[in-house]
């Protein structure tokens, strides 16, 4: 900055030269958010007196640096985030004499690039300080995580101040992934993206999965400031984003930022009393005005009980829910002393279905269940490649898991997690599949996990 000049250095060309003094001179130093087809673009604008754009830089910079940028410079300093991208153009709309835009210098914006290529070739600095945060939950309309990263050298810092978890990590990479899970609605399957950023050690193995929405641009600034590689698995084929996932490092952990419902002692009594009290309620209900009028008793309920925060009674209306979660969880337990599941029963669990189903129309089907409401994964059994032959219980390190592999003892689903040789050994015998139990090494374990065609993460 000359005294009575704001000097912008631009690669390749002669530098930009904006007036201090004068009728046009730089007045106001905007520094932006705006979100594009591509992901979030951060940058500076340069306004005159008159409120018009006398520069546009796109590009991450730490807000603490550009803001003592614009008192040293004698400019006023404003932080916009747009919620679109016309309100953004629209809020520089009106340009000054001599408009520049730095992106203009063969730097693409648009095209056929990731939002982490498109940051990375617009950013100008090298360092970025602060911390790094996600915008939106995992899953679409869930709540946003609390999580943070934040740098310390050149140490990592991970943290859920709702758990009250602090990690500290040397990673090799962030690994930006985004996959699609099968849910059922209503008695309809869709489709829903999670995604989250997770972090990955030299051998590409995960030190840490932090599920949530985290901003593209701000992640590969983020990343850039201690020139730390990004894995840009964001438009990756699912499959691909879930083995890459379940690749778990010795003392692998999940922050996911969010609080985990847990009922007092005393709310657990009086959800008990309440949902005996309910069962007499619609007993009584249901006998002397009909089923009907039970139903449009639970739904105002259930409007009422939203309007007090008190969703927990919600078994009052639905008491059936005291009886049939224990019955399930016997019936389960007992279908896995008799080798005819596999799994605890809130997912991921095996079964063999009844008959044919609709993604195996032909023999028998593994199926491997996900979880409540989730779309179960059906397997061919049979000796062919990318079919269901075998169970592999294994161990590696204080990690374990198993693997679905096919004849020639190649993985086809990987599912990490406590599996009990014992009951594992007794559902594979039943189903006539074949059973192992191995102590992986290092390189056998590495190997495994990125040979496996897909998994639960």
């Amino acid at each position: 900055m000359d005294e009575d000049c704001l000097v912008v250095d631009v690669p390749g060309r002669h530098p930009i030269r904006l007036p201090l003094t004068g009728e046009e001179r730089a007045a106001r130093l905007v520094m932006y958010r705006l979100p594009r087809e591509n992901g979030v673009v951060h940058g500076v604008a340069v306004l005159d007196a008159a409120e018009r754009g006398m520069l546009d830089s796109p590009g991450a910079r730490p807000r603490h640096l550009v803001e003592a940028f614009a008192v040293h410079a004698g400019l006023l300093f404003e932080y916009r985030s747009h919620a679109s991208e016309r309100e953004g153009y629209a809020d520089i709309e009106t340009r000054a004499r001599g408009w520049r835009n730095t992106a203009d210098v063969g730097l693409p914006v648009r095209g056929d690039y990731s939002p982490h290529e498109v940051a990375l070739r617009l950013r100008p600095y090298d360092e970025v300080s602060g911390e790094l945060r996600p915008c939106e939950g995992a899953l679409e309309g869930t709540p946003c995580p609390a999580t943070t990263l934040s740098w310390d050298g050149r140490t990592l810092v991970a943290a859920d101040p709702v758990a009250g978890r602090s990690l500290r990590l040397a990673p090799a990479a962030l690994h930006h992934y985004r996959y699609e899970r099968r849910v059922l609605v209503s008695g309809k399957e869709e489709t829903r993206s999670l995604t989250g950023l997770a972090v990955l050690d030299a051998d590409g193995l995960v030190l840490a999965d932090l599920p949530g929405e985290w901003p593209a641009h701000e992640v590969a600034a983020f990343a850039a400031g201690r020139r730390l590689p990004v894995h840009d698995a964001l438009v990756a084929p699912s499959s691909v984003v879930r083995t890459a996932l379940s690749r778990r490092a010795p003392g692998w952990t999940r922050l996911t930022g969010l609080e985990v419902p847990r009922m007092s002692r005393a709310r657990k009594t009086v959800a008990v009393c309440a949902g005996a009290a309910g069962l007499f309620a619609m007993a009584y209900v249901v006998t002397t005005g009909g089923w009907f009028a039970w139903r449009g008793l639970s739904a105002l309920g259930g409007m009422l009980l939203d309007l007090l925060d008190a969703k927990w009674l919600a078994v009052f209306f639905a008491p059936l829910l005291v009886v049939l979660k224990p019955v399930r969880e016997a019936w389960h337990a007992s279908r896995i002393r008799r080798g005819a599941a596999l799994g605890p029963p809130g997912g991921p669990y095996l079964s063999v279905p009844r008959g044919r189903t609709a993604r195996v129309p032909h023999g028998r089907a593994l199926r491997v269940g996900l979880g409540a409401r989730m779309v179960p994964d059906d397997l061919e059994i049979g000796p062919d490649l990318g079919c269901a032959a075998g169970l592999m219980v294994y161990r590696h390190e204080k990690l374990s898991g198993l693997f679905v592999v096919d004849g020639e003892g190649r993985p086809v689903r990987h599912l990490p997690g406590p599996w009990p040789p014992e009951d594992a050994h007794r559902f594979a015998a039943r189903r006539g599949l074949g059973f192992e139990v191995r102590t992986l090494g290092r390189e056998e374990y590495l190997d495994l996990t990125a040979r496996s065609h897909d998994a639960v993460p």
